[in-house]
């Protein structure tokens, strides 16, 4: 039996609805917003996930986050626009935009393909892609989805789909991070890391 107020007890359940935050973790949480934080700080918070909530949209285009009718990325006239690289979620643009190594737009799926899940392709924002890749001048789509099992299996779906459409298609590169040691390695990241191989 619970020893919390039913206002605490409430506020962790609300918390435990948020993915990867178990009893414990909410429980922690509960406990530095009424030790440690001010009421203000507090209301601030909670002022900010409303503002969040009410404010933020998918891009019309690409379907990455926004506060306007257009993200960033698309809107930038400095990208190349006939290059799209296809990402599952708004979170891997950003992964992506930190490498600072990427210059084309993006497209987001919201999510990937997973029967076990109940997930299938018309879960997907495909259909967009496309319609971008027929009607913009697409030259070329890098298809970054996870290396995962539904990773793999959107990114087989989606080539099948693309490579009739005559545009340059590829996938990136999957393998060992940098700075890492084969012999710590899995037998699944090194045969990728073959399998990505390129010449030098």
């Amino acid at each position: 039996m619970s020893t919390y107020t039913e206002s605490v007890e409430k506020l962790i359940g609300k918390l435990t609805r948020l993915p990867g935050i178990g009893r414990r973790s909410a429980e922690r949480i509960v406990g530095y917003l009424l030790n440690n934080a001010s009421l203000d700080e507090v209301k601030s918070l909670s002022e900010a996930i409303t503002k969040t909530k009410e404010n933020v949209r998918f891009c019309r285009i690409c379907n990455n986050l926004s506060e306007a009718d257009m993200c960033r990325v698309c809107r930038d006239m400095r990208r190349d626009k006939s290059v799209v690289c296809v990402v599952e979620n708004p979170s891997d643009v950003t992964a992506i935009e930190k490498s600072g190594n990427f210059s084309g737009v993006y497209h987001v799926l919201m999510g990937s393909i997973a029967p076990l899940e109940g997930r299938g392709p018309g879960d997907l924002k495909i259909d967009g892609l496309l319609a971008r890749v027929k009607q913009n001048n697409i030259k070329e789509v890098i298809i970054a989805t996870d290396a995962d099992t539904e990773g793999e299996t959107t990114a087989i779906y989606l080539m099948k789909l693309i490579k009739p459409l005559g545009v340059k298609l590829t996938r990136i590169g999957v393998g060992l991070p940098l700075g890492s040691n084969l012999e710590y390695a899995d037998a699944g990241t090194l045969s990728k890391a073959l399998e990505a191989r390129r010449e030098i």
